[in-house]
């Protein structure tokens, strides 16, 4: 018997951890979204976390293009998913494409940091959307030239990922094996030792 979504999300929750952030142990990936509408105010919040993030010289070279289920940019974002990310992205109300500029608007110098501080406010983005009871699932399955081509984006902008935004669903919902396994399948991170390092290869000593 498959598990509920109520079963699944208390399953993907990471082990408390004094201090930690529930948002972040809170916040996880699924596929399944249910038929429910975010509202426009939770969706603005979403917006002003990922508008604080910190980036370099404070240039904010993310630009976010939002589309709600039924609308053209929504359904042009979904057109450019690759099939898989297509059969199940089909189901969240909101899909956001994040894209980042390669230059410095106070004097049009290379900035190499653009992608960095867009992953950064992508991060904010979902942190926030795990606090008002949202999930979402980043996607890097889609075709980039189809959707610069579809939007009009200028070439100095760097495509991020599309994110899907809404409600948890039930993960039978999907109706497909993979996916359910997936969806029902503890989450896994690497240990401290092996990523937090004080010389390479070797684990930091943190208490």
């Amino acid at each position: 018997m498959t598990l509920s979504a109520l079963e699944v999300n208390t399953l993907k929750h990471a082990p408390a951890v004094e201090g930690v952030l529930p948002a972040v142990l809170h916040r996880w990936s699924p596929r399944s979204f249910a038929d429910r509408e975010v509202s426009p105010e939770d969706l603005k919040k979403v917006f002003e976390a990922a508008r604080w993030a910190a980036s370099s010289y404070n240039e904010q070279p993310w630009r976010y293009l939002v589309g709600k289920r039924g609308s053209e940019t929504y359904k042009k974002i979904f057109s450019t998913l690759i099939g898989f990310n297509q059969g199940w992205a089909k189901t969240a109300p909101v899909l956001i494409l994040g894209v980042a500029s390669t230059k410095f608007t106070h004097n049009g110098s290379p900035n190499g940091y653009g992608l960095y501080d867009l992953g950064a406010a992508s991060s904010y983005l979902t942190l926030q959307a795990s606090e008002l009871g949202l999930k979402t699932h980043q996607m890097a399955g889609f075709d980039q030239e189809a959707a610069r081509k579809a939007f009009g984006i200028p070439e100095d902008y760097v495509l991020g990922s599309v994110i899907a935004l809404g409600y948890l669903g039930e993960p039978a919902a999907l109706g497909h094996e993979q996916m359910i396994s997936m969806e029902v399948a503890p989450r896994e991170r690497k240990p401290l030792s092996e990523v937090v390092l004080s010389a390479w290869g070797e684990a930091a000593k943190l208490g």
